[in-house]
């Protein structure tokens, strides 16, 4: 009877926890009256910065948005992502910019121009209404190496449709773009297969 006495306390304490987390959830949904278009920055050292964009993109696409997608940086090797969003050309507007990453292109003129050939088209996009999503892929790797201006991208963000929603991923976002942004997340490293020599895999890495 001792035991049964302890489940259903165990049971009751448990629904009392949950029925005030519900309280402040409920309450915090309550308070989130603001509806507009938001800047969501994912950097940091580890993996899974332009897979969290690639997933917004996704989920625009499921609720019948328009997207759009600049990748800065990546575009000497093929992808699943672009694959897979080439699927879907009246609803995504797919623009592979970039020519490798920087240690393999070795030639910072070259870079800048790849780079300035992407924002030309990314600050279109993000002047445009007709996007409801604009995903800026590796973006803040431009950034820092000042490939791209970063007051011209606070400007275009600034002055975007104000339902517009803006994802930027990379490494090292700078702090003017971070206290800009609405959503900031930072991928931190706990452990990855390449440390252990294992090699990028599609469906995985590519």
């Amino acid at each position: 009877m001792s035991g049964e006495n302890d489940a259903a306390a165990l049971a009751q304490r448990h629904r009392e926890r949950m029925q005030r987390k519900k309280a402040v959830v409920d309450a915090g949904i309550a308070r989130a009256t603001v509806e507009r278009g938001v800047v969501v920055v994912t950097t940091g050292n580890g993996k899974g910065k332009s897979s969290s964009g690639f997933g917004m993109v996704a989920r625009a696409l499921g609720h019948g948005l328009r997207a759009g997608v600049v990748q800065f940086i990546k575009g000497s090797f093929a992808t699943g992502e672009e694959a897979f969003f080439r699927r879907f050309a009246d609803e995504v507007s797919y623009h592979v910019m970039g020519e490798g990453f920087t240690w393999e292109t070795q030639d910072r003129e070259r870079d800048i121009r790849a780079a300035s050939a992407a924002w030309d088209i990314a600050a279109a996009m993000l002047a445009d209404a007709d996007f409801d999503l604009v995903l800026l892929d590796e973006l803040n790797i431009a950034l820092k190496y000042q490939y791209v201006e970063l007051d011209k991208v606070l400007a275009a963000l600034a002055a975007r449709p104000p339902r517009q929603h803006v994802v930027i991923t990379g490494r090292a976002a700078p702090q003017a773009l971070i206290d800009a942004a609405d959503t900031v997340t930072e991928m931190a490293v706990v452990k990855h297969a390449y440390q252990a020599g294992i090699k990028a895999q599609k469906g995985i890495e590519l």
